[in-house]
């Protein structure tokens, strides 16, 4: 017997992104499961669309949105574009927008648009 699963597929919430600029030339990158929590970045069993990220050693992580943080998980590589659901420990690929306007007020989280040049050095996202 196939191993089978029901999944549901939805865009979820795109309120926070500003433009269309940008939605269809999103890249691929590898997201780090092990670097989130459970409880606090997926507790419905889903990567939110809209979690601000950092790229470390060429994977996703959650971004450090500490203001004196300018290395590794402090300098944000984009927002995961569309709500990805966790299924195991094994990594995987995401969208990930990197380019574009991003209301930062509609952020999933406590996002707060960053201060720090250093921070956004990795993206042009103009927040709004």
């Amino acid at each position: 017997m196939p191993r089978l699963r029901t999944e549901a597929f939805g865009s979820g919430n795109l309120a926070w992104i500003g433009t269309a600029h940008g939605l269809s030339n999103a890249r691929t990158e590898t997201l780090d499961i092990s670097a989130f929590t459970a409880g606090t970045h997926y507790p419905d069993g889903y990567i939110r669309s809209g979690q601000p990220v950092a790229k470390v050693a060429g994977l996703l992580v959650p971004y450090d949105a500490t203001e004196g943080t300018v290395t590794g998980a402090g300098i944000l590589a984009g927002h995961v574009l569309f709500d990805q659901p966790v299924i195991g420990t094994a990594d995987f690929p995401v969208p990930l927008y990197d380019h574009g306007r991003v209301k930062a007020a509609l952020v999933p989280g406590t996002f707060v648009k960053p201060a720090a040049a250093a921070k956004l050095s990795a993206t042009t996202i103009v927040y709004i």
